[in-house]
């Protein structure tokens, strides 16, 4: 029996890993074309006998989002010529040690802070200046040649990214899922809570939510990366559209996982309070929890999301005033949340702030408003 759980065990963390594999396989594919053209380019075409440089820029200049690959392979180059430079200079005169080492790499890194440089020109300077100092002294190749071939790499790397790149929206299929998981768990788990009064879940539900600001974060980072890959590879600008409906929905996401936490950490509050539940609110927090998965599917089918929409619509409807009650300060924050929170869902699904407030019913009855104003 172990010996099956064991086996069982072993093939879950070798599928798991071969997942990985897979999902990093095209920027593998990436380094990997990027480094062996821009070697050959350096190598062949501009007849450089040791381009050392060409292939570790194009890797490098894969390091980051592809919108941002132009700015490095400069900084690239920026940062080799400045280690180049000092390097070539000092270890000429001063020769090759520790000391030497030390000082040609403190004052290439120096240099590039006194120009105002980001960490790539900075760190780049200094592995440059390692190289110069200890397996390409200056004598084996000119400070000009490194510079070209570092320009070489990183123009590689723009192209390569460009011509074989990723698709944009596996990230923001794979971290959406996370978001919104995130949200309907939460909304689940809330329901269930009151549902039931049991304190210790809501304190759960709530630890658990107040961990999803990262997947947030991550969220927002897929979609730029995204976006940015869709604008500048041509094979992929058909799935604009798609990101766009991620990009809409992103900001109100956000917006919803924060109403949701202060939903859960009234939802503990009124539990300990002992305070009275109205009825319909944990199905109808149930319901909203529907819309998000709802939300979730739409999105990564790549279609309006309609029945997300009318989802939340009906969730709207449903969050009357009448839901307050008699209920006490916490458990009215949490129906007021719920409204908050569907609000924010109906913008995720394309509406304008104003259209999804319309959506919701007035917190106060005609007949109160009478009243009031005839006591006016």
């Amino acid at each position: 029996m172990k010996d099956n759980i064991g086996v069982h065990r072993l093939r879950q963390e070798l599928a798991r890993r071969v997942r990985r594999l897979m999902r990093t396989g095209i920027p593998i594919l990436q380094c990997a074309v990027s480094a062996g053209i821009a070697w050959a380019l350096a190598r062949y075409a501009i007849g450089h006998p040791q381009p050392f440089f060409a292939p570790i820029a194009g890797v490098i200049a894969l390091g980051v989002s592809l919108g941002q690959r132009m700015r490095r392979s400069l900084e690239l180059v920026v940062g080799v010529s400045i280690g180049v430079g000092v390097g070539d200079v000092l270890i000429s005169a001063i020769g090759t040690g520790p000391w030497q080492i030390a000082l040609v790499v403190s004052l290439a890194m120096s240099a590039a802070v006194l120009l105002d440089s980001g960490g790539v020109i900075v760190m780049q300077a200094a592995s440059s200046a390692v190289l110069v100092a200890t397996l390409l002294p200056p004598s084996t190749a000119g400070g000009l040649d490194r510079m070209v071939d570092a320009a070489v790499g990183g123009l590689v790397g723009f192209v390569v990214a460009a011509l074989l790149p990723q698709n944009p929206l596996a990230l923001a299929h794979r971290h959406g899922r996370v978001v919104l998981g995130a949200l309907a768990d939460a909304l689940r788990g809330v329901a269930g809570a009151i549902s039931s009064e049991d304190v210790d879940l809501a304190s759960d539900v709530l630890a658990r939510a107040r961990q999803s600001h990262r997947s947030v974060e991550e969220f927002r980072s897929a979609l730029q990366s995204g976006q940015e890959i869709a604008r500048f590879a041509p094979i992929r600008w058909h799935r604009r559209g798609e990101l766009q409906l991620y990009q809409i929905a992103s900001t109100p996401l956000d917006r919803a996982l924060r109403n949701t936490r202060v939903l859960a950490r009234r939802a503990l509050a009124a539990l300990r309070d002992d305070e009275p539940v109205p009825r319909p609110l944990p199905a109808l927090l149930e319901e909203l929890a529907g819309a998000v998965t709802l939300l979730r599917d739409e999105l990564a089918g790549g279609t309006d999301p309609l029945q997300a929409r009318e989802a939340a619509r009906s969730v709207a409807r449903r969050s009357t005033v009448e839901m307050l009650g008699e209920s006490d300060f916490s458990m009215q924050v949490v129906v007021l949340q719920v409204r908050s929170i569907t609000v924010d869902l109906l913008q995720a699904t394309g509406l304008s702030r104003s259209e999804a407030n319309a959506a919701l019913p007035p917190l106060h009855s005609h007949d109160e408003e009478d009243e009031k104003d005839e006591a006016g």
